[in-house]
């Protein structure tokens, strides 16, 4: 009843919108193509095209067979090539988890351009997380690799890691706000007067983290950093933010940055990604996190010591489509 070839037949009719220039465009006579289209509907009991002296249309049934026939066939047509990935150890699907200290749009869309010209029948799926959220998918989740884990050391034996980097800070307020009055150094009584802007950790099992904040200061949450360097741009509040974010703005004058009593130190960073399912694509992200490729270079921003080649890089990639 639903033979690929009377499927074609079918979208061939609806698509052309008649008998005759479905059977040109299918090479076949215009017989075949009204005999498979009557057999298509005497297996399925329905009424699939509305006929009349000049044309065909779809019924509403007709209408939802086209659709569920293009995805159907377009599975059947990509199944061979798809069995030998997955034969060839490259997995149906990978997700990836990323710190949001470490996220883009933009190298998020290089990275996925780049996995899905190599494995088109990979999906592909992306988390963004905050602090200790990004272990605790990692962990707890069915995540394959995560770009920017908090820490140097791994949490899990199941887990291998390679580090990123330190995320350097910088202690910042808006240009105008009132804590540039104060010449001499601020102390804890001048800062406590004033919210600390912090991006809320989503942890759900693991321990939550602060990440700044002094015994009885306000604190003001938001959900991520731009929201953060928006909030210290406005004046509501005073905090740490990435010096490769935030030297830009200061240079601008937008914001200003000034030492406080315990800077905040240096943040490590590493990728991190499953021993036991580590197939070709989650083999190949980590190679161009571990050769510096440019196909990467977008999460290492917030490293100020970064470097990264600004060509394509294949070395230590896998040759595996």
């Amino acid at each position: 009843m639903l033979d690929p070839e009377i499927l074609r037949t079918f979208i061939g009719v609806a698509e052309t919108g008649s008998f005759s220039r479905a059977a040109d465009k299918l090479c076949k006579t215009t017989a075949t193509i009204s005999y498979r289209i009557k057999l298509l509907e005497e297996n399925t009991g329905v009424a699939l095209l509305q006929r009349t002296t000049r044309s065909v249309s779809l019924t509403p049934a007709g209408m939802h067979l086209l659709e569920q026939a293009r995805e159907w066939l377009s599975w059947i047509d990509g199944m061979p090539a798809e069995l030998r990935q997955i034969n060839d150890g490259v997995e149906r699907q990978v997700n990836i988890v990323i710190n949001n200290l470490v996220y883009s749009p933009t190298a998020v869309s290089r990275l996925l351009a780049w996995l899905t010209q190599r494995y088109p029948f990979t999906q592909f799926n992306f988390s963004r997380q905050i602090y200790m959220g990004v272990w605790d998918t990692m962990l707890h989740d069915d995540f394959s690799l995560a770009i920017g884990v908090t820490g140097s050391e791994s949490l899990a034996e199941t887990i291998a890691i390679a580090p990123l980097g330190e995320v350097k800070w910088l202690f910042v307020m808006a240009a105008d706000h009132p804590l540039r009055q104060h010449a001499g150094p601020l102390t804890e009584g001048h800062l406590r007067q004033y919210p600390a802007i912090n991006i809320e950790d989503s942890a759900r099992r693991l321990t939550k983290r602060v990440a700044w904040r002094l015994s009885g200061q306000k604190e003001i949450l938001v959900p991520d950093m731009e929201t953060k360097i928006a909030a210290h741009l406005a004046g509501v509040g005073v905090g740490f933010l990435p010096a490769p974010l935030c030297q830009p703005l200061i240079a601008q004058g937008a914001l200003l940055s000034r030492a406080i009593p315990a800077m905040r130190p240096p943040s490590p960073l590493s990728l991190a990604w499953r021993k036991d399912q580590s197939g070709s694509a989650v083999q190949d992200i980590v190679s161009l996190f571990q050769n510096s490729c440019a196909e990467i270079a977008g999460f290492l921003a917030p490293f100020s010591t970064a470097e990264y080649r600004e060509v394509g890089c294949r070395h230590g990639v896998s040759d595996t489509v």
